[in-house]
């Protein structure tokens, strides 16, 4: 430091009120007045890979006690603290059937067979250099809801046991309508089989017309890689569609002419129906929506609030969502944030003030194509109780006069209890 520098640095200091001291040659600051423990020493160094804050850990997946093996099961994304519509990559939603293989993507090969022209193998950077899109999509395991079966209704219930087997993201790939014209489909080709590489060998069958339409061969979740319990290097991202039939870990996909019939489609992800009829490839997700703040288990104090929450519909773009703050018996329009594409989640808002009476919030959603949300009554005059799959039915939270929230679903009179197997498996979700 020059005399010019040194006389410089002291005047910019006299006049903040300040002064520098001179120290075994080198200038120190006064600590300003009131400064915070922060202010006194040198925060962290720059890291290759960034960390979240220390006081964040809380924020996290739910992972159901009851599981016996944590190879086989699901684990809940964390709703009511989460923001925006975005999942992080490391809150999305995990659901496995025989835990998360660990694959190297300088040995990763994609096959595509079977009534095509010309079988193809593709590496991972054989994708990257084909044309490739980003959308912003959903994904929800069909067992998403499953606490709704459960009756008498669990009043521990939050936001996230709820509806926690839903996330969004920004998935980059590459169309899979790309592939199938470069392999070229034979005559009578009317189904994709693609199949996993964990070690359930996971498989299920997807219709040709959907695939040719906006299904994506994904290598990217929120502008990095896809990470490893969500499919990594390769997966399927099927838009609007239940979570099983989004195959992760994406090794090969044969082209016929019939559905596979696998024991994922046979025996698991059929629904039951109020009439006794049993249904398969009920692959779209109905609208819904959830409210997490207030939600279950939150407590909140009389004034103002804003009621937020997230709708999603695998039939088109949410054109609505509805507010009751009196337990169903009139509703409100909510205000939406515009989502990125139409099989996207989106998040609404309603400015409220509470007055510390006694009521019940909920909320209900409406699609481009008119769908809406049942009440639980009308839900189980189509679904069976011994069910555990495409639950859709309206949320209620029942907020008291202390401002603690809880779960405000009804015990429906005549329904036999059930208890399920929530978080033990029973989910629909491959994602």
């Amino acid at each position: 430091m020059n005399r010019r520098k040194l006389l410089q640095l002291l005047s910019k200091g006299a006049a903040a009120g300040a002064f520098v001291k001179l120290s075994g040659g080198l200038a120190q600051s006064k600590i300003p007045q009131g400064a915070t423990d922060t202010m006194k020493v040198l925060g962290t160094t720059l890291r290759e890979y960034g960390e979240r804050s220390e006081f964040e850990k809380d924020v996290i997946r739910y992972i159901s006690p009851n599981l016996r093996s944590r190879h086989t099961g699901a684990s809940f994304s964390p709703l009511e603290k989460l923001e925006g519509i975005v999942t992080p990559n490391s809150l999305h939603f995990e659901r496995h059937h025989a835990g998360v293989p660990n694959v190297n993507p300088a040995d990763y090969r994609l096959v595509i067979h079977g009534m095509v022209e010309r079988p193809l193998m593709f590496t991972l950077q054989d994708l990257k250099r084909l044309p490739s899109v980003t959308r912003t999509y959903f994904i929800e395991c069909a067992g998403n809801g499953q606490n709704g079966y459960r009756n008498p209704p669990d009043m521990t219930l939050t936001a996230t046991r709820s509806r926690g087997l839903v996330s969004n993201s920004s998935w980059t790939g590459v169309p899979l309508s790309i592939l199938l014209k470069e392999a070229g489909l034979k005559e009578g080709a009317r189904w994709l089989i693609p199949e996993g590489q964990d070690a359930a060998a996971y498989t299920r069958s997807l219709p040709l017309e959907k695939a040719l339409d906006d299904v994506l061969v994904a290598y990217a979740q929120n502008g990095e890689a896809i990470r490893p319990e969500q499919g990594y290097p390769v997966r399927l991202v099927v838009p609007g569609w239940e979570g099983s039939i989004q195959v992760k870990w994406l090794r090969r996909i044969q082209v016929t002419d019939t559905p596979v019939m696998s024991k994922d489609e046979t025996s698991e992800y059929t629904d039951v129906m109020a009439d006794g009829k049993i249904y398969a490839f009920t692959w779209v997700m109905d609208p819904e929506s959830i409210i997490t703040y207030p939600s279950g288990l939150q407590q909140i104090s009389r004034g103002f609030h804003e009621i937020r929450g997230l709708a999603w519909s695998g039939h088109g773009r949410i054109r609505r969502v509805e507010i009751s703050l009196d337990g169903g018996k009139t509703w409100k329009q909510a205000s939406l944030e515009p989502a990125p594409d139409a099989l996207s989640v989106v998040r609404f808002k309603y400015n409220w003030v509470w007055d510390g009476r006694e009521t019940v919030i909920m909320s209900r959603a409406w699609d481009e194509k008119g769908n809406t949300q049942p009440t639980q009554e009308e839900f189980f005059a189509k679904w069976a109780r011994n069910n555990r799959y495409h639950y859709n039915a309206i949320q209620a939270w029942r907020i008291g006069a202390d401002g603690k929230v809880v779960n405000g679903d009804k015990t429906l009179a005549g329904a036999p209890a059930r208890l399920g197997a929530v978080g033990r498996g029973g989910c629909g979700g491959e994602s």
